[in-house]
């Protein structure tokens, strides 16, 4: 298995396929790199290179009980980036993912970067403060923590309904998605996972989007259950200086998964643009 090794010793796992303009893609909270398989086989496929690592304390990277924080997370995302030498780079991230490439950008800048993408990102910021009042209350995440720390497992497969929309009348559930959800989220270490919990909530990524100076696409189910568009992509869109803003109607937070083929068409319409 690929790993890189960070400053602080800790193994970051990534796969790399393919040859071309370099695409890395960073997950959602608690799965790992398989979360993105429709659109790694299908960019590898098209005559992209496509790299996807595991953040650490999820999947196959190490779990750690220090570092399990947004400026950490973005520096192991530039370790990858550095010992790969990626440059022209599309960076790609669903979720905390997308808070991810959004912080990486705002610690580390746009040299490497072409372009960026934030699938049902998480940022500005969820958490409902003075400053942000349509975000959502605490008791929300620290309902979260509870359901981590008493049950994970139960709590994952529960959350696959809202996250892909399947307790939606008339929509199908996949009970695929919902096994591979769960398989994915029980890879990872409880207490990085508990952790990241603060990382996608309460941290504020308003200044990484300022500094977000690349085409960037923005893309968010208009029903979404996990993070409500009405606070992250129409936020996002207004303050990432070069944001195009595209909504999924009726689409939920895992559109990536229920819907790969538009929004493979729609993001390999955004790279070649």
């Amino acid at each position: 298995m690929a790993k890189v090794t960070t400053k602080d010793g800790t193994q970051i796992y990534y796969r790399d396929w393919g040859s071309g303009q370099p695409i890395l893609f960073s997950h959602g909270w608690p799965l790992t790199s398989d979360a993105w398989d429709a659109q790694m086989l299908f960019f590898a496929q098209n005559g992209y290179r496509v790299i996807a690592h595991d953040r650490r304390s999820h999947g196959l990277s190490d779990q750690t009980f220090q570092g399990n924080d947004m400026d950490t997370y973005a520096d192991d995302l530039a370790a990858v980036i550095d010992a790969l030498d990626l440059k022209d780079l599309i960076l790609v991230g669903h979720s905390t993912g997308g808070g991810e490439v959004a912080h990486y950008i705002g610690r580390h800048g746009t040299e490497r970067v072409a372009k960026a993408v934030l699938v049902g990102a998480v940022p500005p910021i969820m958490l409902k403060t003075p400053a942000n009042p349509g975000g959502l209350p605490m008791d929300v995440f620290d309902g979260i923590r509870a359901g981590v720390a008493h049950n994970r497992s139960q709590f994952y497969l529960d959350l696959t309904m809202p996250f892909y929309g399947f307790n939606r009348e008339g929509v199908t559930t996949l009970d695929g998605l919902r096994q591979n959800f769960w398989l994915q989220g029980m890879m990872g270490g409880v207490i990085g996972q508990y952790d990241c919990i603060r990382e996608f909530s309460e941290v504020d990524y308003t200044e990484d989007l300022k500094r977000m100076d690349v085409p960037t696409l923005i893309v968010h189910g208009e029903d979404d259950q996990i993070v409500p568009i009405g606070g992250a992509a129409l936020l996002s869109a207004k303050i990432a200086p070069q944001a195009a803003l595209k909504i999924y109607e009726g689409a939920p937070h895992g559109l990536a998964q229920t819907e790969p083929e538009r929004f493979n068409t729609d993001l390999l319409a955004f790279v070649k643009s």
